[in-house]
């Protein structure tokens, strides 16, 4: 729930536009709705804390997309230089109270595992980067911060919710994605199972169909608030290739999947994905051929019986 009201009052949506620039219209929603999402949010907090003694990664991680730009004091930053660390990679801005209400954590990260983590914060600010850089000042923020552009977003395959943090091993393969505020409970379990270090929690594997890279809905057999109910096994592959390839109305350039995927609240793509679902249905029924009557034995004919061995 929290997280569909992040996606809508603070979402970056970043997906469904051109450039995260575009995230100025939705600043007035979200300074409205600051207090009661702040306060879902450490209710979540509290709530995810127990999610810490359950880590969970994607079983077949992919390479983080690399990007090389300069941080807000002008230094080169690349991720080619964290190979053998466990990074985060943070996508915020100063006017999300999720996002604020994290940076403690972040930071208290950040000086507990120095060089054994790297965490980078990804500004989607659409104002001037004089402002960012003085409330990253103020704030004693420890990491470097890198304003984001068009390319970046689009490489992590869209943001649909503010913060949105990416989890990567020391491999450079990006292995959890985070939307939304959590615990720092969890945060460091994951970056202690990740560094090989002794952790009080299950590690558990998922096949990443989405809900890391939107690339991978076509890897999905379900998708979010799309009933396949009464479709067999070949109609709804058939359902979910259509829907993997026919693109969403509702502006986000996204196939039907990834919308469902990336935005479980978008009207558009459920109605949408619900119209596919009966078409393949239908389609299935008209196709099934009518089974002609038996035929009767002509007048005077006499019907042939199996002759016994």
């Amino acid at each position: 729930m929290v997280a569909g009201l992040a996606g809508l009052a603070i979402g970056l949506a970043a997906s469904r536009t051109e450039s995260p620039r575009a995230t100025k219209a939705l600043r007035p929603a979200a300074h409205s709705a600051s207090s009661a999402l702040l306060t879902a949010s450490k209710a979540k907090t509290t709530e995810r804390a127990d999610e810490a003694h359950v880590v969970r990664f994607a079983a077949h991680p992919q390479p983080m997309p690399a990007f090389l730009v300069n941080d807000l004091d002008g230094n080169p930053v690349s991720t080619a230089a964290w190979k053998g660390k466990v990074v985060f990679v943070n996508f915020w801005a100063t006017w999300c109270p999720p996002c604020r209400a994290e940076i403690p954590i972040l930071i208290d990260l950040q000086n507990r595992y120095k060089d054994r983590l790297q965490i980078v914060g990804v500004s989607v600010d659409d104002g001037d980067p004089t402002d960012v850089k003085q409330f990253v000042k103020e704030a004693g923020i420890n990491y470097p911060i890198v304003m984001a552009d068009r390319a970046i977003v689009k490489e992590y395959g869209g943001v649909p919710a503010l913060p949105t943090l990416f989890v990567v091993n020391p491999d450079g393969n990006v292995v959890q994605k985070h939307e939304g505020l959590f615990s720092n409970e969890l945060y460091e379990a994951e970056v202690r199972s990740l560094l090989a270090l002794p952790v009080d929690a299950t590690i558990e594997t998922f096949e990443d169909t989405g809900q890391i890279f939107l690339k991978n809905a076509v890897l999905a057999t379900e998708l979010p608030n799309v009933d396949f109910t009464g479709l067999n096994p070949e109609q709804k592959k058939v359902a979910l290739k259509r829907m993997n390839s026919e693109t969403c109305d509702c502006g986000c350039t996204l196939t039907l999947a990834q919308c469902r995927i990336n935005d479980t609240s978008c009207p558009i793509s459920k109605k949408l994905a619900a119209k596919v679902v009966k078409e393949v249905a239908s389609n299935a029924a008209a196709s099934i051929p009518a089974i002609p009557a038996a035929a009767s034995p002509a007048a005077g004919a006499t019907p042939v019986s199996p002759q016994p061995n």
